[in-house]
């Protein structure tokens, strides 16, 4: 029995030193000194999640997960989640890899297979992390070495292995809701003075057609901006060291104030409570 465990303990801890690979263009790792959560959270791609030290507990409306070191947290599709990262007792250290499923994997795995697809499974998954040990130790020395190439083969390989375990959602397409595509834009330049016209003119409507289809989907341009600019702010906030007021403008907030405001409003904490440093 302590094989396994011996495993997965060495395979975590060559995992963890990507906190110090300078190349790991991209991916993040997330260290939060004290119990911190936010409500309603955007994950605007499929990525995984690899549970380093502590717990993550998270819940959307259909599904309430709890994460430990030696799993692998999968979210196949756009969602929203509640979450709450909860530091180890000993280390009083919480810390986990956040892994981006890119474009170009996804789009490698989709060519790669040619069979029919599995269903499309559940939002969040929990997987053992020692099943993938193999394609994700490939993926790190590609990254220790600046090898991005084969860094995406690997994440290519672990979606088509994502899939084999019946998330075929990883490899359909989603169709974006015009929400979507708006919150896009706005991701792309978040420092934009971004205006109603501004969307009218890139999707090719008018200013009575865009409101209206956003009011069926319960949402505005206002909220829509503010929403992408916070969501950006928060993946900010977890994969750099910048200071708050650097964050902000970066995110078309001029008064840091306003910005710690509106961000806690949103998640339910303030932006300080999440630190990288």
């Amino acid at each position: 029995m302590s094989a396994p465990i011996d495993t997965t303990t060495s395979l975590l801890a060559t995992l963890a030193s990507l906190a110090d690979c300078q190349r790991a263009d991209g991916y993040a790792c997330i260290t939060a000194r004290r119990e911190h959560g936010a409500s309603s959270v955007e994950i605007p791609q499929p990525q995984f999640a690899i549970l380093l030290q502590g717990r993550k507990q998270v819940r959307t409306a259909q599904q309430s997960l709890e994460f430990a070191p030696g799993d692998l947290f999968l979210i196949t599709r756009r969602c929203r989640i509640d979450v709450v990262n909860i530091p180890d007792p000993h280390s009083g250290l919480y810390l986990s890899a956040i892994v981006p499923m890119c474009a170009e994997a996804l789009t490698a795995a989709r060519a790669l297979w040619n069979e029919p697809l599995p269903e499309a499974g559940d939002a969040l998954a929990r997987l053992p992390l020692a099943e993938h040990g193999a394609t994700l130790l490939q993926w790190r020395q590609a990254l220790e070495h600046g090898h991005y190439t084969e860094a995406r083969l690997a994440l290519a390989s672990l979606a088509v292995a994502f899939c084999r375990r019946g998330h075929g959602s990883l490899l359909v397409p989603p169709e974006p809701s015009l929400g979507e595509r708006i919150r896009d834009l706005i991701a792309a330049q978040p420092e934009r003075d971004w205006q109603s016209r501004d969307f009218e003119a890139q999707l090719g409507l008018s200013g009575a057609t865009l409101r209206r289809r956003l009011a069926s989907e319960h949402s505005s341009v206002r909220e829509l901006i503010t929403d992408a600019r916070l969501a950006h702010a928060m993946g900010l906030l977890y994969t750099t060291r910048l200071p708050l007021k650097t964050v902000a403008a970066r995110v078309g907030y001029r008064s840091l104030g306003s910005f710690n405001k509106r961000f806690a409003e949103r998640y339910g904490l303030e932006p300080a409570a999440i630190g990288n440093s």
